[in-house]
């Protein structure tokens, strides 16, 4: 689990609302100076749309950028892509399957920045269950074929150690998270996978990752589902549900007594919300938030200590780059005004 003490240093959940990779990796880079993290750009290109961005390779794959749908061909010949696949995994080719420039303009222009002195650098990739239930081969989401449902875990562990390798270029700490919104509809008609699978393929992806793994959920879910991961951090979205977490009391006590953190998503992404909240409402409200986990028995100071601050979800849903700059500076403020009270 992670060493680093990160006594609620601030970073992000990855998308933002520029279409010009430089100008959001600028902003990246001003606002969180000890964990930046690279910026998904989907109004840029649908290419960089989170579950297009990582289906570059997979076997029979079609893309349609004008339609913005992404699916499964069948008519293709499956077999001979999916031996390469499980060849590279088996024998650990990551270099077989990059996130390219043209998926992923925010990445390759990060990974440009020569000036930055950070504690550590974050990544993200979509996880089995969003990707696995987002795409379909015309008939049903690939989650629910055998074959295929694995052989996309596989993929993006390969694309997430892939991924890895090129941050660890800025820092020697790597953390990235396995994006998993799908997980809102976990035990419901709408995700028909169980308990075991759910952790199994998750696991899978995290199997690739060597340093910091984290999963990152924007809604309510069952979050002991999550935390009997191999994950070493849960991020949630703590503006909107915040109670969420603590209805698992116990689970968190032993995810964070084996060195666990929780990623706090207390800065929202939403305009409307955004524009009336303030540094002390927003410390008031994650503090209040921290409080029902206390009055079950774990110390505050373990919550601050083993906690990152983020905005509640991505910020490409903001209208304007202005606005994500906004974001990103309360979320900084935020977290200085908590270490200097807590610290």
């Amino acid at each position: 689990m992670t060493d680093i003490e990160f006594g609620c240093l601030p970073t992000v959940i990855g998308s933002m609302p520029h279409t010009d990779p430089k100008a959001a990796c600028a902003i990246v880079a001003r606002y969180l100076k000890d964990i930046p993290a690279w910026p998904q750009l989907p109004r840029r290109t649908f290419r960089e749309d989170m579950c297009a961005q990582f289906s570059e390779g997979f076997p029979g794959v079609v893309v349609n950028e004008p339609e913005k749908s992404i699916r499964i061909d069948r008519s293709q010949d499956l077999n001979k892509p999916l031996e390469k696949l499980y060849s590279a995994y088996l024998e650990n080719k990551i270099d077989q399957y990059p996130v390219s420039l043209e998926y992923a303009a925010g990445l390759h222009n990060f990974l440009e920045l020569t000036k930055l002195t950070v504690k550590a650098v974050k990544g993200q990739v979509t996880g089995p269950i969003t990707w696995g239930t987002t795409i379909t081969d015309g008939e049903k989401a690939i989650i629910y074929d055998e074959t295929l449902g694995d052989a996309a875990a596989k993929m993006l562990r390969l694309k997430a150690a892939w991924q890895e390798k090129a941050l660890r270029k800025i820092s020697k700490n790597t953390i990235i998270f396995v994006d998993e919104p799908s997980m809102v509809s976990f035990g419901s008609v709408a995700l028909l996978v169980s308990k075991e699978k759910v952790i199994s393929l998750i696991d899978e992806v995290f199997g690739g990752i060597s340093g910091l793994k984290g999963v990152h959920c924007c809604g309510n879910t069952d979050w002991s589902v999550i935390l009997a991961t191999k994950a070493d951090i849960v991020s949630f979205d703590a503006y909107n549900y915040g109670q969420s977490l603590s209805l698992y009391p116990n689970e968190v006590k032993k995810f964070l007594d084996r060195k666990g953190a929780i990623s706090w998503g207390i800065v929202p992404n939403n305009g409307e919300a955004l524009a009336k909240e303030s540094v002390a409402s927003l410390k008031d409200r994650l503090e209040e938030t921290m409080a029902p986990f206390t009055r079950k028995g774990i110390p505050f100071r373990q919550l601050f200590r083993q906690g990152l601050l983020t905005p509640s979800c991505g910020l490409a849903a903001l209208a304007t780059g202005e606005a994500a700059a906004r974001a990103l500076e309360l979320l900084t403020e935020l977290s200085k005004a908590m270490r200097k009270h807590h610290l």
